[in-house]
């Protein structure tokens, strides 16, 4: 069959699909689809989820966990499946909140959801501690109501790609939703309860299995087709290669550039995203623009920044920076241990960057009008709420979205549609198929390669603004802790932070900064000043611009309410942050109660040199002479040791080794807290195998047992962590 022939029998093909889909969906069976999101990613697999449903026979409802007006669990009879991502340190979404509130209420019955049937994919990262928790709170749960699974509970890891589990989980779910009707329907016939077969239903059970058949064939007449027309590009490569003295099979693997067995094998590629937006670009009349257009459900506060510190020397491996805000005149509050959120943009230059490969540089300054498709086939299609209306297109793209997101594999299938160039479209397709996986994370996951990377490494794709703006996630605010005290500092909000660089290997090797710390260090930079924050006077009038905070959801990681109650804090570089906010609190209120009770205070403290990354030394000194701070136990993993104790105390996790014994009595004899926070790939890890080589020493027990130990800890709010990747 030649290229033109397989393209008119898919041709024909699909339009056999058209004619059976009105019929199939009047017979397709229903389950209830929940999703409970945080950025974006539970919602981006549920839409896969029910978008997948319509070509297996089912028909999905999808809502957002939050939506509870939209469904009813207590009267649901149609099986259940909910996707649910985790978020801080074990936490659910924040849209989940009122939902997991509402179903840990002790009062219900143990039979409350004994008529649900249900299958749960969790999200989560193994570099935190509490992997998947979100949706292991809200399986344990439902199972403790009543709920069964019909299909097994799948846990996807963001730290080595959520596909791995992601992809096949949802291939399961349809034989696992089938045999559940099926059985269902066996129940039903057991009890009476079903109804009679009538030829109109054998007829539709037999249109639901040509669609089946209809969709498989087409898809096949496409890899055939493509297949043809890549194989002949491989030929005509290796025609090439050959004369030059250089055979394909010794090429290297790159971004653009496969080698067998990939380059030779037949494909299994996502299903076609649907497309569902509609773009009109309109010429502005200069309206001005401001961040007060982004959107966020949280308050938003515009704050000057009174202060920027560089907290490090010039020659230190990693700068830092002390920021303060001035939030006298505004509602914003805060206690030591918060968090709160700062609103960024993207780069510049790689917005400019980006609308100059799109072709769109000369309508930057056109409004963007965004309609959805009459002709959508995306079920719930609705406009992106993170796009504001009547906004530019330079505005969208350098306050509204991700533009450093690395691209999905759905999105890649998306841009294959829109690449002229048969190896380009090839590649593509392989970066995004199940047997490419192995290249889609070494390529562009581990290289953090972007929307931009991937336009300049395939010059024939050209897709369209419509596209990038429905598969574009929002861009998120970037999260710091409080590194002060409201008593401390009257009026006055401290964050600190690494100027983040790293290297982008897609499709050369690019540095890039943070794209947070890189527009704050570019924004202090005519205000910064060296490390005279000891003396806590501003040595400069000078006030940079104002930038955009919004509070985050309260947590825990706050000093316990009793002052006499002893704490360990742990935090290596800036993890010190939120921990001087502890001090400086503690300061004022030993000031105002002279002859309270106040227990001991333990601070584990790391950095790589003495004399060029030691965070705050001056403070600390001043918290322990006044006795503010009992203990401080300092490592430094760069620099050669000094005395018995540094030699053999290298991180974090070695100090408390060393004082095992005091840190096991605080927090088993004297009831006291234990805080983490910095790094969560590999120093929270550390510090937890260290609490349990020390809790099974010093106790006597095996290392099973001082695990339940710190379990019991952490239920009990009294071991504490903030921490990131």
């Amino acid at each position: 069959m030649g290229t033109t022939a397989v393209r008119t029998g898919a041709a024909l093909v699909e339009v056999a699909l058209c004619s059976f889909t009105v019929t199939c969906r009047e017979v397709m069976r229903r389950f209830l689809l929940l999703y409970a999101t945080q950025q974006g990613q539970a919602k981006a697999i549920a839409e896969e989820i029910c978008e997948q449903a319509v070509v297996h026979g089912f028909s999905a409802d999808l809502h957002c966990i939050s939506e509870s007006s939209k469904y009813d669990l207590k009267t649901e009879t149609a099986p259940l499946v909910v996707v649910v991502s985790t978020t801080g340190t074990g936490d659910p979404p924040d849209t989940a909140r009122k939902f997991v509130k509402e179903i840990q209420n002790q009062t219900l019955p143990v039979d409350f959801f004994a008529h649900l049937r249900y299958g749960l994919l969790g999200l989560g990262d193994s570099e935190y501690t509490y992997f998947c928790n979100g949706g292991k709170i809200i399986d344990k749960r439902l199972q403790e109501l009543g709920a069964r699974h019909f299909y097994d509970t799948g846990h996807a890891d963001d730290c080595v790609g959520l596909e791995l589990v992601v992809e096949p989980w949802i291939a399961g779910l349809w034989p696992a939703l089938r045999e559940h009707f099926r059985s269902s329907r066996g129940q039903e016939e057991i009890s009476g309860t079903a109804p009679v077969a009538s030829p109109a239903s054998s007829r539709t059970d037999l249109v639901k299995s040509e669609l089946l058949h209809i969709e498989s064939q087409v898809e096949l007449l496409r890899f055939n087709d493509s297949g043809r027309k890549d194989s002949e590009v491989l030929k005509q490569n290796a025609v090439n290669s050959n004369q030059s003295n250089v055979l394909i099979e010794d090429f290297e693997s790159s971004l653009t550039r496969s080698v067998p067995p990939l380059s030779q094998a037949s494909l299994n590629v996502p299903a076609l995203p649907p497309e569902y937006l509609q773009v009109h670009l309109q010429e502005s009349l200069g309206q001005e623009e401001s961040q007060a257009s982004v959107t966020s459900a949280d308050p938003i506060f515009q704050v000057p920044i009174s202060k920027a510190v560089q907290l490090t020397t010039n020659d230190a491996v990693k700068t830092t920076l002390l920021v303060e805000l001035d939030i006298s005149k505004t509602d914003f509050s805060y206690q030591p241990g918060d968090a709160f959120s700062v609103i960024c943009p993207n780069s510049d230059s790689e917005v400019q960057s980006l609308l100059q490969r799109l072709q769109l540089e000369d309508k930057r300054e056109h409004y963007v009008l965004l309609k959805i498709k009459t002709d959508t086939k995306k079920k719930g299609a609705a406009l992106p709420q993170h796009i504001p209306a009547r906004c530019s297109l330079q505005f969208i793209f350098t306050w509204c979205l991700e533009i450093r997101a690395i691209p999905k594999k759905a999105f890649l299938r998306a841009l294959v549609d829109y690449t002229s160039d048969s190896a380009e479209k090839r590649r593509l397709q392989e970066l995004c198929s199940k047997q490419g996986a192995a290249d889609y994370s070494r390529f562009v996951r581990d290289a953090c390669a972007c929307l931009l990377d991937l336009l300049l490494a395939f010059p024939s794709c050209q897709p369209p603004l419509s596209l990038l703006l429905e598969h574009l996630p929002k861009l998120q605010p970037r999260p710091y802790s409080c590194a002060s005290s409201s008593l401390f500092h009257p009026g006055k909000l401290h964050f600190v932070f690494n100027v983040v660089e790293f290297l982008s290997t897609a499709p050369t090797e690019v540095l890039r900064k943070g794209v947070c710390t890189g527009w704050l260090a570019l924004l202090v930079a005519s205000v910064l000043q060296p490390n005279t924050y000891a003396s806590h006077e501003d040595s400069r009038k000078a006030v940079a611009p104002k930038i955009s905070i919004s509070p985050r959801t309260a947590n825990y990681f706050h000093l316990p309410n009793d002052p006499s109650i002893p704490i360990i804090m742990v935090g290596p570089g800036t993890g010190i942050a939120p921990f001087i906010g502890f001090l400086q609190h503690r300061e004022k209120l030993q000031e105002q109660h002279p002859d309270g009770n106040f227990g001991a205070v333990w601070l584990f403290f790391g950095c790589r040199h003495r004399d060029r990354d030691y965070l705050f030394r001056k403070e600390l000194r001043h918290f322990l002479k006044h006795g503010i701070l009992t203990h401080l136990k300092v490592s430094f993993s760069r620099d050669a040791p000094v005395g018995e104790e540094e030699a053999t105390a290298k991180y974090v996790q070695d100090n408390i080794q060393l004082h095992g014994q005091e840190v096991v009595r605080i927090l088993l004899h004297e009831n006291g807290c234990i805080y983490v926070c910095g790094d969560a790939k590999n120093m929270a890890k550390d510090v937890h195998d260290a609490l349990v080589e020390i809790i099974s020493k010093e106790i006597g027990v095996e290392k099973l047992e001082a695990m339940k130990t710190l379990a019991t800890l952490k239920e009990d709010k009294r071991y504490l962590q903030d921490i990131w990747s």
